[in-house]
């Protein structure tokens, strides 16, 4: 039996958070068993790796060891969470995967994407996310709610046209892959993003039925 691998994205200030509880007791009510983690992190060791990414003690970290380690995160996570809680049926959730390798490392980074392809094929073989829910709102108003909340890391602290790099980069993503990632206009009010959520989500669960 194998589970189903469902990933979050989107820029700071997106909702993610919100959108994930929203998105895991739909699941839940579904009747399905659901393990939720976030990347960079995930497992002891990531979580170890992210406190390094997202935390000010090496801001001028270069580009490429911060690509590196979030695929030496992924990587624990994949053996340690991801693969196994699929194994055996259960529908994994996700704060953010390789597509955000792709926007922020990529993107915002100006990193070359068949670096990046590389890596991610080197790490996870042929496995990809099922579905991915991307969270799209304009960069000013997600910075404009992010700042609302805690002190910003290493990767809020960013300048807005870093921002805007890595939306275009996810949006470009979701141009060309969109039977996988469906973009999500979470600008509106919550009740009309959680709508848009649950009709995504649905017609995915009468997808995954029909294979049955």
């Amino acid at each position: 039996m194998t589970g189903r691998f469902i990933t979050v994205e989107g820029v700071e200030g997106a909702g993610k958070t919100t959108q994930l509880d929203f998105l895991q007791q739909q699941l839940e009510q579904a009747g399905k068993r659901v393990v939720r983690t976030r990347e960079p992190g995930g497992t002891r060791l990531g979580e170890e790796i992210r406190d390094l990414l997202l935390g000010h003690r090496d801001d001028g970290m270069d580009e490429t060891t911060e690509l590196l380690l979030m695929f030496a995160a992924r990587s624990e996570h994949l053996a340690r969470c991801i693969r196994p809680a699929l194994a055996c049926g259960d529908w994994v959730v996700c704060d953010r995967f390789t597509d955000a390798s792709y926007a922020y490392q990529g993107g915002g980074r100006g990193l070359p994407r068949e670096r990046i392809a590389l890596l991610e094929d080197f790490v996870q073989g042929a496995l990809r996310p099922d579905l991915t829910l991307l969270l799209d709102l304009p960069v000013e108003e997600g910075r404009a709610r992010a700042g609302r909340r805690s002190h910003p890391d290493r990767f809020e602290s960013e300048a807005a046209h870093f921002f805007r790099r890595v939306r275009s980069a996810y949006l470009n993503i979701a141009r060309s892959e969109p039977a996988r990632v469906k973009v999500i206009d979470a600008s509106v009010p919550l009740q009309q993003v959680q709508a848009q959520i649950a009709g995504r989500l649905s017609d995915f669960l009468a997808e995954v039925r029909g294979e049955g």
